[in-house]
């Protein structure tokens, strides 16, 4: 039985190919095994639901939601080593929570499926929707490194929409899906132009807050650096642990990190259904529970398709 508790939607049982309860036969428990392993993390780390919800929309971007992206590279690179993952996190807690199913039912559920469910769980635990997950997804075959081109923290509204698109995604799916950005941080070396020398003007952009530029430069510095000594800043500078919609309400007051992010705000396309979520944080959690269980049915494979990983670092 599922012990979370917070602000509920209902989901449809069937989308595409996928169901509600997929497991609910083959292995009754799975869901239960996975928000376990989720709350055991979530309570030493706050920033799971950040690395959960990265962890997922990196996967589902490249072949679709089939647990690619967990993927150890061998002789040849995954996309797990391509330079976007090098920064996801995630992968314990996705194997751990693998590794638990396998004892209890073996062969039987999928690493893709994992993903969807401890990322479901992770928004709740920090406070946002509790959304039914529809299940039934099998584990790719490939993983390329070539393959992973994902949108850039730099994009105009215009070309992250382009990018959406691909997937099925209207532009107001778009700027509900980029509201996970109210979790987890940004490495300097994605915003720093902005601080410094934006679009090589040799001055900072002008549509950053000038008080969050200044922190921010202290923290960051001008010079470039490797992931591992690049220091990282929230994204949602007020509510950093929180799933709710104050990420809408700093853009407004032009205090994004990325470019992308700022620039929703200021995007004629965009700029209404910002402000709408700035005002109704109720709408904004009912539309993100709605969009993410649209994306977790990216191209998925089901039925014989693919495989049900043993173990979800390696194919059978």
């Amino acid at each position: 039985m599922r012990s979370i508790f917070f602000l509920a939607f209902l989901i449809p049982a069937v989308v595409g190919d996928l169901q509600v309860g997929f497991y609910n036969t083959s292995c009754p428990q799975a869901e239960d095994i996975v928000q376990s392993v989720v709350e055991n993390h979530f309570s030493n780390d706050s920033s799971v639901p950040a690395a959960l919800l990265r962890l997922h929309f990196h996967d589902c971007f490249v072949r679709g939601c089939d647990a690619s992206i967990l993927i150890d590279s061998k002789k040849k690179k995954s996309e797990k080593s391509a330079p976007p993952n090098l920064t996801v996190r995630g992968y314990d807690i996705i194997d751990e929570a693998k590794s638990n199913l396998e004892a209890q039912c073996p062969a039987t559920v999928s690493c893709a499926d994992i993903i969807s469910l401890a990322t479901r769980d992770a928004v709740a635990l920090a406070g946002g929707p509790i959304y039914d997950v529809p299940t039934g997804r099998r584990d790719g075959l490939v993983s390329r490194n070539s393959d992973v081109n994902l949108p850039s923290p730099t994009f105009t509204v215009a070309q992250a929409a382009q990018a959406f698109a691909a997937k099925g995604f209207t532009l107001d799916e778009m700027v509900t899906l980029l509201g996970a950005h109210t979790v987890g941080v940004a490495h300097c070396n994605f915003f720093r132009d902005r601080l410094f020398n934006f679009n090589s003007t040799g001055a900072p952009d002008p549509t950053m807050d000038p008080q969050l530029r200044q922190r921010l430069a202290k923290v960051c510095g001008p010079k470039t650096k490797t992931l591992s000594k690049d220091h990282t800043v929230f994204l949602d500078q007020n509510t950093s642990f929180v799933f709710d919609n104050q990420f809408y309400n700093q853009i407004l007051l032009n205090q994004g990190i990325l470019q992308i992010d700022q620039e929703l705000a200021l995007d004629g396309a965009s700029a209404a259904t910002v402000s709408g979520f700035a005002a109704n944080g109720d709408g904004f959690l009912q539309n993100f529970a709605e969009a993410i269980v649209k994306m977790g049915s990216i191209d998925v494979l089901v039925g014989n398709a693919g495989q049900i990983r043993l173990k979800c670092n390696q194919f059978n």
